[in-house]
């Protein structure tokens, strides 16, 4: 059975981060262990204030300490939301200890949306995150976290022939294969695109745009995307299938929007993608 560390935090409300992550992995046949790096009471999206936020760092160290004498093995590490330049730090150790020639690193680049950075980061987070994005074999950034981590102004209006210049650069920083989420060039549909560096090739997944924002959507897709890699799927099969879940989800979230309006209902979709993974788990 194949294994994946995911490292990010638990917002025990609104299902972001871990725990869409831990459910949504789980169920397309992946064993899923998790490192949080910070345990919050609710996400920091709109709709929220006053949350609690109990920071992990100092708890990390020990937790993985103890994972190496166990002589644990990981397929796939994939980090999402990390809070603080120790934490960039202590990540890219564990990815140096725990990493083998097999070992697949996923990226998720989580440092703004929107154009705006998230409140807490700044520029020397960036630097850091652009050593974690070299470390990587898979980078996951949306349109404002890739603006970031090339020291450009964020557009809303990308070509795609701007896109994919930003893909090629993104990979330059070291990583093999960087993917842009919310990468569309039309307000019909929204998707991915991703460069492949090793073969020079782009892939791109589209689906129908639904008009809104919509929390969670982000890791939910990066969740699917690391799980289909992780069970061996190719760029452009982990690709639509992860654009697609995260599509479903915001479509079984419409009827009930008004009450659901911190996060997409994924719970509903989970059977069908359980479904779509089954031939490529090991048995």
């Amino acid at each position: 059975m194949k294994r994946l560390l995911t490292i990010q935090d638990i917002s025990c409300f609104g299902k972001c981060s871990l725990t869409a992550a831990l459910p949504v992995i789980s169920a397309m046949g992946v064993e899923t262990i998790v490192l949080p790096t910070a345990v919050l009471s609710t996400h920091t999206g709109s709709g929220f204030s006053g949350f609690t936020f109990r920071d992990l760092t100092d708890d990390i160290e020990g937790i993985t300490a103890h994972w190496k004498r166990l002589g644990l093995t990981f397929n796939t590490i994939y980090t999402g939301y990390l809070g603080s330049l120790e934490q960039v730090s202590i990540i890219r150790k564990l990815i140096a200890d725990f990493r083998t020639e097999d070992t697949l690193v996923v990226v998720d680049p989580v440092m703004g949306d929107g154009g705006r950075m998230y409140s807490g980061f700044d520029s020397k987070f960036v630097t850091a995150m652009k050593s974690l994005c070299a470390d990587a074999d898979v980078i996951l950034p949306n349109a404002t976290e890739a603006a970031l981590l090339l020291g450009q102004n964020y557009r809303n209006d990308l070509t795609a022939d701007e896109i994919q210049s930003m893909l090629m650069r993104l990979t330059a920083l070291g990583c093999g294969t960087a993917i842009m989420t919310g990468a569309s060039t039309d307000k019909a549909h929204n998707g991915a695109m991703a460069y492949v560096a090793r073969t020079g090739e782009f892939v791109t997944a589209s689906c129908e745009n639904i008009s809104g924002s919509f929390h969670s959507t982000g890791d939910i897709f990066s969740s699917v995307l690391s799980g289909g890699m992780t069970l061996g799927m190719d760029m452009q099969t982990a690709l639509d299938l992860a654009a697609e879940f995260t599509h479903d989800c915001i479509k079984a979230t419409l009827p009930i929007r008004e009450e659901h309006w911190y996060a997409v209902r994924f719970e509903p979709c989970l059977g069908m993608l359980a479904e779509r993974c089954r031939k490529y788990i090991d048995v």
